[in-house]
């Protein structure tokens, strides 16, 4: 069990007409009605380990439905099925994806779930900024600031140096399948849906839910937000959006969620793919969550560690992609992991194309 720590990096407020910001990083947003581009498949590279049937099958389905084009399919090959990579393993890969990166590339896709880590951090934070301890604490300290948190540019890697990264993946090409045929499914839908942030009877998981009253006060005239002090939710029809904590959450499967939506659970291990007693994020893929988010290692509570809903909320809703709607909400990246179908896009709009003479 973490202990309870200061919520640092909370959202103090939402108004919808004025700046968004945090006392700690200052870093202001513009007006929710400022729509928001959104990252497509000739932004995005997909990394495919070739030593891992699974990971190039869902590479090829990926790389079919979203359009990738082929050059920028990154083929690499290490041992696959591994739960950790160590440094330098990591850093051999990392080095091959780099010289293979086309420069307009601004996020990376990986096909797998295993390995989710590299030596003290996440994969997904590895791969989008590159390794370093600075992401890692031994104990309950706070780690490196993401550049990228509640940034306005729609290009991470030319403005900030970072290629925010997803897992689309699953334990069966199955699974994966129905991930990213969700994600697709969602793009452009414009949802009628609902929010739900909770505080649970988990006082210490429950460290972010100190933003949630303000979040569901700022939003609620734009999109409905229920703020609720209980346990878990069951039955409900409309679920776009779902924030918790605790360990294991109940009823998963007896909610609808609507194509695009996100889901996680503020806990220490949701994001460990190799054994916990703790509920995993791909539970939430599993009851139709379109992505997830959790703790690779031992996180302690911060909120600045986990998704800030009213963040994400913000970028999500006014068109940008499922993958930097969810990277510009987590403060502290390194040590979580982001699951899911990065170009998911429910609120965007499509391009308009241009006329033909």
């Amino acid at each position: 069990m973490f202990p309870v720590k200061s919520c640092k990096f909370a959202l103090t407020g939402l108004i919808l007409s004025q700046l968004l910001f945090t006392p700690t990083l200052a870093a202001p947003v513009s007006p929710m009605y400022r729509p928001s581009p959104a990252l497509t498949g000739h932004d995005l590279a997909v990394i495919v380990n070739d030593a891992d049937p699974l990971s190039v099958q869902i590479g090829a389905y990926y790389q079919q439905q979203r359009q990738i084009p082929a050059e920028q399919m990154i083929h690499v090959r290490f041992t696959p099925n591994q739960a950790v990579l160590s440094k330098q393993q990591f850093e051999q890969v990392k080095q091959e994806v780099d010289q293979k990166t086309l420069e307009h590339v601004q996020a990376f896709a990986l096909t797998w779930l295993q390995p989710f880590r590299v030596d003290c951090m996440s994969i997904t934070t590895a791969f989008a900024a590159g390794f370093s301890e600075s992401f890692c604490a031994k104990g309950c300290v706070q780690t490196h600031n993401s550049p990228y948190f509640t940034s306005e540019t729609d290009k991470p890697f030319k403005t900030h140096g970072w290629r925010p990264t997803m897992a689309v993946a699953g334990k069966t090409f199955a699974e994966a399948k129905k991930l990213i045929d969700t994600g697709i499914a969602a793009d452009y839908s414009h949802p009628q849906g609902s929010a739900y942030l909770l505080k649970t009877s988990d006082q210490a998981r429950s460290s972010r839910a100190v933003m949630f009253p303000k979040v569901a006060e700022s939003l609620t005239s734009f999109w409905p937000v229920n703020y609720l002090e209980q346990d878990y939710i069951e039955g409900r029809q409309d679920v776009m959006f779902y924030f918790t904590g605790l360990t294991k959450v109940p009823h998963l499967a007896d909610n609808r969620y609507l194509p695009g939506a996100i889901a996680d659970h503020l806990t220490s291990a949701g994001g460990v793919m190799s054994g916990s007693d703790q509920m995993n994020i791909t539970e939430w893929l599993r009851a139709g969550a379109t992505a997830s988010y959790g703790a690779v290692v031992e996180p302690c509570n911060f909120p600045a560690k986990f998704p800030n809903p009213g963040v994400l909320m913000y970028f999500y809703l006014r068109g940008s992609s499922l993958i930097e709607a969810y990277w510009k909400s987590v403060a502290q990246p390194g040590q979580g992991i982001f699951v899911g179908e990065p170009l998911a896009k429910p609120f965007a709009y499509q391009p308009r194309q241009a006329p033909i003479h």
